[in-house]
């Protein structure tokens, strides 16, 4: 099932704050991944995975 990142952030039950903690990025780089401004490298990627519970390839990254 496809999702966007603010969903599957939303339904991880993070703010982008704590996203942000956890991920060791800015708010502000949270914020532009999920409007689709920039994206996030593999690394960190690979850490969005994990602490959404989401695969990659189900992640829309736009608002």
């Amino acid at each position: 099932m496809k999702v966007t990142l603010k969903a599957a952030r939303i339904n991880a039950g993070f703010t982008q704050s704590e996203a942000a903690s956890r991920l060791e990025v800015s708010k502000d780089s949270i914020s532009n991944w999920e409007r689709g401004k920039t994206y996030p490298d593999i690394p960190v990627l690979k850490r969005i995975e994990k602490l959404y519970g989401v695969d990659y390839k189900d992640i829309i990254f736009c608002q």
